[in-house]
């Protein structure tokens, strides 16, 4: 399977017209015809933009590896590490502050301000 017919069961998965597909990622409805068809190919910018507006695995798209989708909370967090150059343990720690229960947040936040940020707690 090509990338455009990828694109196209991307499309179809989603019931998106190629007018509604088009304008999520910023192109017309025959540019994205193009593509499906195999008239045109799918550029860098395009696949960055179909992953990141409908949450596709890249891998698939690119590939056809993998599933067609890709998990959110997963995906969001895999940028977050990417765009700020986090390695393992940062990432274990932003998934740790996630899952920590409301409170257990607050608490931590109000003890990170009295130690390092030196902020009055009692306002």
């Amino acid at each position: 399977m090509t990338q455009g017919e990828r694109v196209k069961e991307v499309r179809k998965a989603l019931g998106l017209t190629l007018d509604k597909f088009g304008e999520k990622v910023g192109v017309k409805k025959q540019t994205v015809s193009r593509i499906e068809n195999g008239v045109n190919n799918v550029t860098d910018q395009m696949v960055l933009s179909i992953c990141r507006e409908f949450n596709v695995n890249y891998d698939f798209l690119m590939n056809g590896e993998g599933e067609m989708f890709d998990d959110l909370p997963q995906t969001v967090l895999d940028e977050l590490c990417a765009q700020y150059d986090l390695d393992d343990l940062d990432r274990t720690l932003v998934e740790m502050y996630i899952e920590m229960p409301e409170q257990v947040r607050d608490y931590l936040k109000q003890e990170i301000r009295k130690r390092f940020l030196k902020e009055d707690t009692k306002k």
